[in-house]
C-alpha cells in the first residue's frame, strides 16, 4: 500500500510516516505546506482565539502573554500544544472546527474584544461567526502557508497509476497537489486516477474542498486527527484488496 501524505516538512511529517509505517504501508512524503512566519503575535483581548500547533508555537516563541483572556483553542492538538508551552486551556469545543468554536462561545462573546489568531489562509466562518454573534474580532495573521518549490512529486506516480492511496490533511493540501499536478502538466491524469485510490480527508472542510474540486473522498474520521485518518485509510485500502 502506497499512500501520499502532504504534512509540514518537521515532526508532523515524521510521525506521519512512523505512522504509517507500523501499519505496514508505504509512506510517500511529500509535504505541500510550508510554514512562513510573519513575526506578529496575538493582541491582548478578553477571549484569544488559536487555530493551529504552529499558531501556539509562533505565538510563545513571539513571547505572547494571554494575561486575563479567556484561551480558546479549535481542538484538542491545539489546547495540547498550549498545555506543552505552558499556556492553560479554558475552552476547547466538543466539535473540533470553526463551526464548533462559534457555537460555545455564541453566548459568551456578546461586546467583548476576541482575537482570532491564525495563518493567512483561515476561514471566515470562523472570523464572521463571532462577529454576527456581536464579539468585537480582530484578525492576526501569524504565518502565511506557502507550497512548498520542491513539492509534487506524488502527483507524477499518481498520474501513472503508482499510489494506492492519498490523504489530505487541510483544504489547501488539496489545493497544492492540485496546483502541483497542473504545473507538471499531469493535472486531467492525477485526477482521472485518484477515482482508482482511497482518498482521505481529515475533516469536513478538507472533505468539501475536494469535492469542490471533483476528487471523491472515501475516507473522513469522526475525529479530525491524522491517526484516525490515516487507520481509516490503511484499512479500506485493506478492505478493498480482499474484494
Amino acid at each position: 500500500m502506497k499512500i501520499a501524505v502532504f504534512r509540514p516538512d518537521d515532526e508532523r511529517l515524521e510521525d506521519a510516516v512512523s505512522l504509517l509505517e507500523s501499519l505496514d504501508a508505504e509512506p510517500v512524503p511529500d509535504p505541500m505546506l510550508a510554514v512562513r512566519p510573519t513575526g506578529k503575535k496575538p493582541r491582548q483581548a478578553d477571549f484569544v482565539v488559536l487555530t493551529s500547533k504552529t499558531g501556539v508555537e509562533l505565538a510563545h516563541e513571539a513571547g505572547w502573554n494571554p494575561g486575563d483572556a479567556t484561551v480558546c483553542a479549535i481542538g484538542e492538538g491545539t489546547a495540547a500544544a498550549f498545555r506543552e508551552y505552558g499556556y492553560e486551556v479554558d475552552i476547547v469545543p466538543d466539535k473540533f472546527s470553526s463551526h464548533g468554536l462559534v457555537a460555545v462561545l455564541a453566548n459568551r462573546v456578546q461586546g467583548q474584544r476576541v482575537e482570532v489568531a491564525r495563518s493567512d489562509h483561515g476561514s471566515d466562518v470562523l472570523t464572521d461567526g463571532l462577529a454576527d454573534v456581536g464579539a468585537k474580532v480582530n484578525e492576526t495573521v501569524l504565518y502565511e502557508l506557502v507550497r512548498p518549490k520542491r513539492s509534487g512529486d506524488s502527483t507524477e506516480l499518481a498520474a501513472n497509476g503508482e499510489l494506492d492511496g492519498v490523504l489530505f490533511t487541510s483544504s489547501l493540501t488539496v489545493q497544492h497537489f492540485l496546483e502541483a499536478a497542473e504545473d507538471r502538466g499531469i493535472r486531467e491524469e492525477t485526477l482521472t486516477n485518484l477515482e482508482d485510490m482511497v482518498v482521505g480527508a481529515i475533516g469536513g472542510p478538507t472533505h468539501d474542498t475536494a469535492r469542490d474540486h471533483d476528487i471523491r473522498v472515501d475516507v473522513v474520521p469522526k475525529t479530525a486527527s491524522f491517526d484516525r485518518l490515516a487507520r481509516k485509510a490503511v484499512e479500506r485500502l485493506r478492505e478493498k484488496a480482499e474484494v
